[in-house]
């Protein structure tokens, strides 16, 4: 059945979004206070279709386009949202007044999620008359191809919402992961400060350049996690299985473990070192084609893994 969506902030994460929702039949509202940017942003949402289409990942783009329309009035934007997924820029007060202002406008059943990567929703939710609506629905970028979403309630976030959250992201063809309380950085951004911690730690400790670093991502570990968790991996390394590998190599790791506990400041000088050996290989100016070269790359992969889900 068709929701009403309505997406609150026309930036890379809310038109990311957008064809999410739209792509799976619902008719989604973009709000911005600028008229320009929902302008730019369906330009670039019309390119991202067509990318897509390429891969054979979407039907058909006019149906998907003609689903999304843009306001720069918020009371219109919400008036019959069934799903608000905010997606303003990471700034404490930007989120509360507009949680504030969408817990007053949106109809009661309607619930409220936030695409905060930083900030817990209790910290912008917590006077609100409706917060028991309230969650974080964190998605990894861009969510039409990366399908992760981690579902965040709050103290107050009523067992229904989250019950509802994640069946809806489910609907979508998203894969929810539902975390059992709140904790800084939610799961996968932990996951990446520690693994760019230690990837900081080796090129600071001149152990390697972060070019070759990169390849021991790209063309080792990345190949397994594009199909598989890290438990999985070692469960699949040893005769015995997850037991097994542990046995085998959980006394090493933790020494490895003890000697990264203590954190180091990413400072300057080292970020310069690191920024001068990327732009040796990328220059500045290449960036957005280089981004839209990893969107692609990320299509040919999801397709390929689509395929492999119908064998």
């Amino acid at each position: 059945m068709s929701k009403s969506i309505t997406v609150a902030g026309a930036g890379l994460v809310g038109r990311g979004w957008a064809i999410v929702f739209a792509r799976a039949g619902h008719q989604v509202t973009l709000f911005d206070v600028a008229e320009e940017k929902i302008a730019e942003t369906f330009r670039v949402i019309e390119t991202n279709l067509a990318d897509l289409a390429s891969y054979n990942l979407v039907a058909s783009l006019s149906e998907i386009r003609d689903r999304i329309r843009g306001s720069t009035d918020l009371d219109d934007a919400v008036s019959e949202a069934d799903w608000v997924q905010e997606c303003v820029f990471e700034n404490l007060d930007v989120k509360r007044n507009l949680f504030s202002a969408l817990d007053a406008r949106a109809p009661a059943n309607a619930t409220l999620a936030s695409s905060t990567s930083t900030f817990p929703g209790s910290a912008f939710t917590a006077g609100l008359k409706g917060r028991q609506r309230c969650l974080v629905a964190h998605p990894i970028n861009p969510p039409y191809l990366v399908p992760l979403v981690e579902i965040v309630p709050t103290p107050w976030t009523s067992p229904e919402t989250t019950a509802l959250a994640r069946d809806f992201m489910v609907s979508l063809r998203q894969v929810p992961i539902v975390l059992h309380r709140e904790v800084p950085g939610f799961i996968v951004n932990r996951l990446q400060v520690a693994l760019l911690s230690e990837a900081f730690r080796l090129v600071e400790d001149d152990v390697i350049g972060p070019v070759d670093l990169d390849h021991a991502i790209a063309d080792g570990l990345g190949l397994r996690w594009a199909f598989m968790g890290p438990f999985e991996t070692i469960d699949l390394n040893a005769p015995g299985g997850i037991r097994d590998y542990v046995e085998r190599l959980g006394q090493p790791y933790y020494e490895i473990a003890v000697e990264q506990s203590q954190a180091r400041k990413w400072h300057q000088s080292l970020v310069a070192k690191i920024e001068k050996e990327r732009r040796s290989v990328l220059a500045a100016d290449q960036l957005k084609e280089r981004q839209r070269w990893r969107d692609l790359y990320l299509m040919s992969i999801v397709a390929t893994k689509n395929l492999r889900r119908e064998v």
